[in-house]
């Protein structure tokens, strides 16, 4: 079965471009014009991503994607105008994975498709066996891609989860943004990496306001100045 991706743009010339392009890769395409459409299409049928644009009538990509937050934790990604800096910033506090800036081109859609894409229904429980991962009380666990602290299971977006694996992985490991950019979200090295710092440091802020008990004093993701971010190994990693 094919994979399913929503697109939601309230530009129908826009949707009719980017369903060309998705099913030129095989991908089946639902449509919707607002965000209120969006969210009644994601209550009701099984997606595999979601292309949301912010600026909407009816209801806003913005306040679409956090309904649908609620009960489904499909990655979303967002498109915006180069001028939305504060709505992309707040979509990622939000729970999207990803943005895309108008005007973009049909080779970086895709590949930002295929990338997670491939992340969220691939390198999970379809390919990857790999053991639980722990530190302390944190586990994760690649097979199922559920996180819990404590025993008690932590609602995580797929890039959140990619990051934490990856940090948790290699314990110890300073990342830079970029290297977690290229490695954790877009999976190869000559990906472009324009507003990765920002990007990054709004999925890790998020992780740590969920898994940590002071997000200001961390005691699982550290930052190191100037360098990047690391989980410590300490005696609870295995």
């Amino acid at each position: 079965m094919a994979d399913r991706i929503l697109i939601c743009d309230d530009e129908e010339d826009i949707v009719s471009a980017v369903s060309i392009y998705l099913r030129a890769e095989g991908w089946d395409i639902l449509c919707a014009y607002n965000g209120k459409e969006a969210v009644e299409i994601a209550s009701r049928e099984s997606l595999s991503l979601i292309l949301m644009d912010i600026m909407m009538p009816v209801m806003d990509g913005i306040a679409a994607m956090a309904e649908i937050r609620k009960t489904n934790n499909v990655p979303i990604i967002l498109l915006t105008a180069k001028s939305e800096d504060a709505d992309k910033i707040l979509g990622l506090n939000l729970g999207a994975d990803d943005y895309i800036s108008k005007p973009f081109h049909p080779a970086e859609l895709v590949a930002r498709v295929k990338s997670q894409l491939r992340r969220y229904l691939y390198l999970g429980s379809r390919i990857e066996r790999a053991q639980t991962l722990r530190c302390g009380g944190l586990e994760l666990d690649p097979d199922n891609r559920v996180v819990t602290l404590d025993g008690e299971e932590i609602a995580v977006t797929p890039t959140e989860f990619s990051i934490l694996k990856l940090l948790m992985k290699e314990p110890d490991t300073v990342f830079s943004t970029k290297e977690i950019y290229q490695k954790a979200l877009h999976g190869g090295d000559r990906v472009q990496t324009f507003g990765a710092e920002n990007n990054i440091a709004v999925h890790i802020r998020h992780l740590r306001e969920k898994i940590e008990i002071d997000p200001a004093n961390p005691r699982f993701i550290k930052v190191v100045w100037g360098r990047g971010y690391k989980i410590d190994r300490g005696d609870g990693i295995s």
